[in-house]
């Protein structure tokens, strides 16, 4: 599978090989990450997919992406998939960035493309959620097109749909 492009970022489609480094915590040669990448979430995530891909297969194209910059390739933080679409199209996703790269709309810019992505993937709906003390996270959803469905003590509950 090709990267997801969007005007400042690449979304590249994350290959076992790739998790097992990010697990790890340690670049392949020749890969340039940022400082405080891999997060513990971006670790979990990965490990998460390798399970995944032991069980059933790999889940491509929904499974997790590196957000890199375009300018130079260097990986800011992940997105993607928790898994396949369910029997009603949904999917649910997360993502990530590194501190240093907060801010400056990387977040929304990458949510819109996988948005995007899913969409012309057949899927119908995509959720999401963010602790309800995250507030920059509910802006990105919010941004990207998401709208509060729900929330309860712990976290806020995004979702956008989209007709058949």
């Amino acid at each position: 599978m090709t990267d997801l492009e969007t005007p400042r970022l690449l979304l590249h489609p994350m290959t076992p090989a790739d998790a097992r480094h990010v697990v790890a915590g340690a670049p392949e040669d020749g890969a340039r990450w940022a400082p405080g990448y891999p997060s513990p979430g971006e670790q979990g995530a990965a490990g998460r997919f390798l399970t995944t891909c032991a069980d059933t297969g790999d889940p491509s194209p929904f499974g997790p992406y590196e957000i890199r910059l375009r300018a130079d390739g260097v990986v800011i933080g992940g997105i993607g998939f928790h898994g396949a679409p369910d029997e009603r199209g949904s999917v649910t996703i997360g993502y990530g960035l590194v501190e240093s790269v907060r801010g400056k709309g990387y977040a929304s810019e990458a949510l819109r493309a996988l948005l995007r992505f899913a969409r012309e993937q057949g899927v119908a709906r995509v959720r999401g959620d963010a602790d309800t003390g995250n507030a920059p996270s509910q802006r990105v959803m919010t941004a990207a097109g998401m709208r509060l469905v729900s929330e309860d003590a712990s976290l806020k509950y995004f979702l956008v749909e989209w007709a058949a």
